[in-house]
C-alpha cells in the first residue's frame, strides 16, 4: 500500500479541518495521516519538538499531496522562513510570534498558503486584514503550553475567516470547544501525545474522532466558507 493509500475512509466527515502539530517522526507523520488529518505541522523554532529542516524534508516527501505540510516558525527573519519552505517542500509557513503584519504579508507572498496565529485576546486581532493571512490560529498566550483559554475570546472572530483553534485541546473537550466557537478547524499537539514530540496512537485517533462527531450547524446568515479545505496543490499557488 502506498502512503496516498493510507487515510482512513471509514471516519465521519463534518468538514472540519484538522492539523496534527508537533510532528517529529515518520512513523507519527503517516499515522496522523492514515487517521484522516488534514494537515501536519513541523515545528522549527526553540521548543521541545523542535526538528531541523533536514529531517522535515525527509518526513515531508513521504506526506500524500492532499495533505498540508506546515513549518512552524516564531519571530524568523521572513526570508529564512521563506527558504526553509522552499527547501523543505512544504505547503505551509505557519508564524507562531510577534511578527508585524509587514513581515507577515511578505512571508505570505512568497509562500503557498501562510498561517498567522494569535493569542486569544490579543489586540493585533481588531486588524486581522493587514497580515493577509490564509488561516488564522488561536492559541493560548503560552504556545505549546498545553493550555485552554477562555473559548469566549474567539467568538467575536468574523465568519468569513478560516480559523484554527488551538491551545490545551485533547479528545475530552475538543468537540465543547468546536460547538462553542465553532471554529473552521482544530490544531493540536501536546493533547495527542505521550511525550513532547511523540504521538499517542490512542489519543490521536480519540481526539480525531471526537472533532469529526460534532455536528456542523450552518447559520444562513452568516458568510459561507468550504468546510473542507481547498486545493492546496492549486489554490494554494501564488
Amino acid at each position: 500500500m502506498s502512503d496516498a493509500d493510507t487515510r482512513n475512509t471509514d471516519t465521519q466527515d463534518n468538514g472540519l479541518f484538522i492539523k496534527i502539530c508537533g510532528i517529529t517522526t515518520v512513523e507519527d507523520a503517516l499515522l496522523a495521516v492514515a487517521l484522516g488529518a488534514d494537515a501536519v505541522g513541523f515545528i522549527l523554532a526553540p521548543s521541545k519538538r523542535q526538528i531541523a529542516p533536514q529531517i522535515v524534508r525527509d518526513i515531508a516527501r513521504r506526506v500524500p499531496p492532499e495533505v498540508l505540510t506546515v513549518g512552524v516558525f516564531r519571530n524568523e527573519h521572513p526570508d529564512r522562513v521563506v527558504s526553509i519552505v522552499h527547501e523543505a517542500g512544504l505547503g505551509a509557513a505557519q508564524l507562531h510570534g510577534h511578527e508585524s503584519a509587514a513581515e507577515t504579508t511578505e512571508v505570505g507572498r512568497r509562500v503557498p498558503v501562510l498561517i498567522k496565529a494569535f493569542a486569544a485576546g490579543e489586540t493585533a486581532l481588531d486588524r486581522l486584514d493587514d497580515y493577509g493571512a490564509d488561516m488564522l490560529l488561536i492559541d493560548s498566550p503560552i504556545p505549546g503550553s498545553g493550555e485552554t483559554f477562555d473559548w469566549t475570546l474567539a467568538q467575536s472572530i468574523p465568519r468569513d475567516r478560516r480559523v484554527l483553534l488551538a491551545g490545551g485541546l485533547h479528545h475530552e473537550n475538543v468537540a465543547e470547544a468546536i460547538r462553542q466557537v465553532r471554529p473552521w478547524g482544530v490544531d493540536v499537539a501536546t493533547g495527542v501525545e505521550r511525550a513532547p514530540g511523540e504521538k499517542d496512537p490512542l489519543k490521536l485517533k480519540a481526539f480525531i474522532e471526537e472533532a469529526r462527531a460534532v455536528p456542523m450547524v450552518v447559520d444562513p446568515d452568516e458568510p459561507h466558507l468550504p468546510g473542507r479545505p481547498f486545493d492546496w496543490v492549486h489554490d494554494g499557488d501564488r
